[in-house]
């Protein structure tokens, strides 16, 4: 799972056995571990309707409805989007780049932009 974080949005992108994961458990995290703590975001199936986010101790939960991750896993679509006070969320499935990088990518799903 990977986090981008610019000003007041939060775009999580996940891998096909990540979302796999998330569906199967309801949870799925990763820590980055600093020199004197660790910094972890994390997301949570929830009940709710709609995706939302908190900041505690130095973790980042994102709250995310089955309902979506039910779709996600059963549908071709590619991410939702929502919004948490001031802080724009997204969540999407991670592609193939298409330009060369040395980033693993053996487990993102197929880039629907690039033709064989």
């Amino acid at each position: 799972m990977k986090i981008r974080i610019k000003d007041h949005s939060v775009r999580y992108r996940l891998t096909q056995s990540e979302v796999a994961e998330l569906g199967k458990s309801g949870k799925i995290s990763n820590t980055t571990e600093f020199i004197n703590r660790s910094f972890v975001y994390v997301i949570e199936k929830t009940e709710d309707s709609e995706l939302s986010a908190a900041f505690i101790e130095n973790k980042i939960i994102l709250k995310m409805p089955e309902t979506m991750i039910d779709e996600w896993i059963s549908t071709d679509r590619v991410g939702f989007e929502g919004k948490s006070g001031l802080v724009k969320i997204l969540v999407e499935k991670d592609f193939v780049c298409i330009d060369n990088t040395l980033e693993d990518q053996s487990d993102n799903y197929p880039n629907p932009n690039i033709k064989c």
